[in-house]
């Protein structure tokens, strides 16, 4: 027997567990001073009572003989499936029912979408980069390529000659720099990728908090996507499912590659290796986008842009460089006075007991930068920038 040794190959992810050991240091020797977690990825807000009632009454029905749901459709209930056809409508973006595939959420699927692809391939990420693209393919052997993503092209590099890929990752509303590509800049990434025989898997994980109507929330807004491009989404963010899990993947039928098409090559994955998300946690899902739902989980995303607009009008008085927030729950921000991005959270934690992300913890192009989420409350938002505030203006 023998392992794949290429999970040697992954390096050690020390970064939550060193913030984690700094902040319970930090504690333990001030346990007088109250710290504050901007750094968190997780929501805050609980799930709106539209989705709690859908699942009170789905969990009912199990315990009745006549409504008891057992396995379902490894792909998804049409009851879910319908509404986020119609949500899609909306943006006059035209789909199938059996082009949407229900899963436990899009980190899940980004990993398994892996299954359908050579593991010759190589890969193109961009630097700074959400872990889970990089690792996945470590996982299986695959030749990575990193695109410089930095402050020149606003964190939002486009591709070059020198970019050409098999897999290519974007982000949209990035994590963890909020950057957000407009139509024109996704239409030079379509292109290059029909150009180059390329498969675009497009993380739309936050395309809810985008508030221009000027900028695409998914890739298939883009002329040709559907012919290169997978896209994958969650409610975790969107309505707070990070506990419950739940998300959808849209794959195409237009999108064939070899004579073979990716829609039949990933149902007949799911229906071997999926069993599909439960009954009770799509039920509450489909309540996401009844009339009331909507309402609510736009009341819930107001609140953490909310919280966003109180980060960036504070960095905005310090004269801080950043990115994001305007349309995204993430705000990147370059580390004052060129402290490195360590230096900057040691900054923060011992003289305003304030906790973000080093940037450096994201690829070698975040060194030098930091990541602020808005997902905490406004008590803890608006005390955390008071405090920086008045400690940069006491120390100018």
């Amino acid at each position: 027997m023998k392992i794949n040794k290429n999970y040697l190959n992954l390096e050690a992810s020390y970064l939550f567990s060193t913030i984690a050991n700094k902040v319970r240091a930090y504690s333990d020797a001030n346990p007088d001073k109250r710290i504050i977690r901007l750094g968190i990825g997780d929501v805050t807000l609980p799930l709106c009572k539209d989705v709690i009632i859908a699942m009170e009454r789905a969990t009912l029905e199990m315990g009745v003989q006549e409504s008891f749901h057992g396995y379902g459709p490894e792909q998804g209930y049409d009851f879910l499936k319908t509404p986020i056809k119609e949500y899609y409508a909306k943006r006059n973006v035209n789909l199938d029912t059996d082009e949407i595939f229900i899963s436990d959420g899009a980190k899940s699927d980004l990993g398994n979408i892996l299954d359908l692809f050579d593991t010759d391939n190589t890969v193109l990420v961009q630097d700074p980069v959400y872990p889970v693209y990089v690792d996945t393919n470590v996982m299986a052997g695959r030749r990575i390529k990193y695109l410089n993503s930095n402050e020149e092209n606003g964190f939002l590099p486009l591709p070059t000659e020198n970019d050409k890929a098999d897999i290519i990752y974007l982000c949209s509303p990035n994590n963890p720099t909020g950057a957000c590509y407009n139509k024109e800049q996704l239409q030079q990434w379509v292109d290059f990728a029909l150009q180059n025989n390329s498969v675009i898997l497009f993380d739309a994980a936050y395309e809810a908090f985008i508030s221009d109507e000027n900028l695409p929330r998914s890739i298939f807004e883009i002329e040709g996507a559907k012919k290169c491009a997978i896209e994958f989404c969650s409610f975790s963010k969107t309505a707070g499912f990070t506990g419950t899990r739940c998300g959808y993947t849209v794959i195409s039928k237009e999108l064939v590659f070899e004579d073979t098409m990716l829609n039949k090559m990933w149902l007949r994955r799911q229906t071997t290796k999926f069993n599909g998300v439960p009954y009770i946690v799509q039920k509450g899902a489909a309540a996401v986008f009844t009339e009331n739902g909507q309402k609510e989980i736009q009341g819930n995303i107001s609140y953490y842009k909310e919280n966003a607009k109180i980060i960036t009008d504070t960095l905005d008085k310090l004269g801080i460089w950043y990115t994001g927030g305007t349309n995204s729950p993430y705000i990147w921000l370059k580390c004052p006075n060129n402290m490195k991005s360590w230096e900057f959270f040691d900054y923060l934690l011992n003289n305003i007991q304030v906790v973000g992300t080093p940037g450096s913890g994201f690829g070698n192009n975040g060194e030098g930068y930091f990541r602020l989420t808005s997902f905490g409350s406004h008590e803890n938002t608006i005390e955390a920038m008071d405090r920086l505030l008045k400690y940069s203006l006491a120390n100018v």
